[in-house]
């Protein structure tokens, strides 16, 4: 790693200690309370922030029957969602499968995946406060390597990894070529992985999202295939009251036609398929803030808006 300006090192130091006092904060304040707080603040800043615009552009997308005050409200609930989310991590200690704020549905298939010894690639998407599925997967004791992205700031990445091993979660994936290497290597000794898959990536087999074109990313139904597995869906619920609802649904089989490109494809489509279903079960949970879709896409969408606007 190539060392940081001075400059850079001291904006990062200031950065990381700002983040301490709004963990130390919300801590303080307790769960229900910083829940609502980062919820209050977040549907008053966020409809004022750039990215606004891609929520609603994202929404008009995905629900383009819907009304421009139903697109706007929605975009304001799924801020305070992202909000609360936010907050809630910094005392995600409190917010485990002990704390009885976690109604799981399913756990049967975990204590079968447990007992079973043999991996299974976990997927989901950015649903609700999507941390909730690692603390599960931590506390019904399934050994699990677990990715994240890194944060540019490493004294402020060093806090969250901190945070996250309070609650148990030790096993890091760092994504990249290391990362690859490190899943391969942890499946081979038995543990399971957890993937997020639900973001834009540029490459990979071209499925459908919400009736667009998207690039997924293949690897999670590709280490499936390798390790003889299944696919094992995860979704997390909001309920009111800082309260959760996690679901282990039914596996998906990967494999079995001879084709591995085809079989790569059907994988890639399932696991995109069911990311839009619980987004339509409960559109105000999902992420909307990132670009899920190719730029065509957004730039069919302008290219409508102005027809639109002319006539």
């Amino acid at each position: 790693m190539v060392k940081p300006s001075f400059r850079q090192d001291l904006v990062w130091r200031l950065e990381a200690a700002a983040f301490a006092g709004f963990v130390a904060l919300m801590r303080l304040l307790g769960l229900e309370r910083a829940s609502a707080f980062g919820g209050w603040l977040l549907r008053r800043l966020g409809p004022m922030t750039g990215t606004h615009r891609t929520v609603i552009r994202n929404l008009r997308i995905a629900f383009p029957e819907m009304t421009t005050d139903a697109r706007e409200t929605l975009a304001r609930n799924a801020w305070e969602q992202t909000g609360r989310s936010f907050a809630e991590t910094a005392i995600m200690d409190r917010l485990t499968p002990a704390s009885g704020r976690i109604e799981i549905v399913g756990g049967e298939r975990f204590e079968a995946i447990r007992q079973s010894g043999r991996p299974v690639v976990f997927v989901s998407g950015h649903l609700a406060n999507f941390e909730v599925m690692a603390a599960c997967i931590v506390a019904a004791g399934i050994p699990c390597q677990i990715t994240y992205r890194p944060t540019n700031n490493p004294y402020v990445d060093r806090q969250i990894r901190a945070a996250r091993a309070r609650y148990g979660v030790q096993l890091f994936a760092p994504k990249g070529g290391d990362g690859a290497r490190e899943l391969l290597a942890g499946m081979a000794r038995g543990e399971s992985v957890a993937l997020m898959n639900d973001q834009k990536f540029s490459e990979g087999p071209e499925v459908t999202f919400f009736g667009h074109p998207v690039n997924a990313a293949p690897g999670p139904t590709r280490l499936a295939l390798k390790f003889g597995t299944v696919l094992q869906p995860l979704s997390v619920e909001r309920l009111p009251g800082v309260r959760f609802r996690f679901h282990v649904h039914d596996p998906i089989e990967v494999g079995g036609s001879g084709d591995r490109s085809a079989d790569i494809r059907r994988g890639v489509q399932a696991v995109t398929s069911f990311v839009e279903e619980r987004v339509r079960h409960a559109p105000v949970d999902w992420f909307w803030v990132h670009k899920r879709w190719p730029d065509k896409v957004y730039a069919a969408l302008d290219a409508s808006s102005k027809v639109a606007g002319a006539v």
